[in-house]
């Protein structure tokens, strides 16, 4: 699917709001629906991929941007780990819907690493345990980020409404 997504250089003006059971954090709207936004004769199915993997950016997006007003800050950068994190188009795209840096660790399975790294503490076992990641830097520009952001929020505000 991420190599159709990339035969487009845009979702052609589709937008796809993946609330086939409600929208949780940080919309937390149990009544949404499901909806793909804006097709015409001319979306292909390269359009509809691309708008796939914007819908799970654009739902990252929008939790960081919850957590960025929780703490009165700006957040730096995103660490992602886990199966989803092992797709470079994923996240570059989210690089540039965020406007931040993605930081990927090279261990797909951080939290596993984590568990383990507890466990060595409890034993007072020293390790040197493995920092490395993959930095993907934003591309995008601000102008065509606020416009998929604004197209984004329109179709949630449908779909909540």
């Amino acid at each position: 699917l991420s190599d159709l997504a990339q035969t487009v250089e845009d979702a052609g003006g589709v937008t796809f709001v993946p609330a086939l059971s409600g929208l949780g954090a940080p919309h937390w709207a149990a009544q949404a629906t499901g909806t793909i936004a804006g097709m015409t004769h001319a979306t292909t199915p390269a359009h509809l991929a691309r708008a796939t993997f914007e819908a799970i950016a654009m739902q990252i997006a929008d939790v960081f941007e919850a957590m960025e007003a929780d703490a009165g800050q700006p957040l730096r950068a995103l660490r992602a780990d886990g199966g989803a994190s092992a797709n470079p188009f994923l996240m570059q795209l989210q690089a540039d819907l965020l406007g931040r840096p993605v930081d990927r660790a090279e261990i797909e399975e951080v939290g596993a690493l984590g568990a383990a790294a507890m466990a060595f503490a409890a034993l007072s076992v020293a390790t040197d345990w493995p920092q490395h990641s993959t930095r993907f830097e934003p591309a995008m520009g601000d102008a065509t980020r606020g416009a998929l952001r604004d197209r984004w929020k329109d179709a949630l505000r449908r779909v909540t409404a």
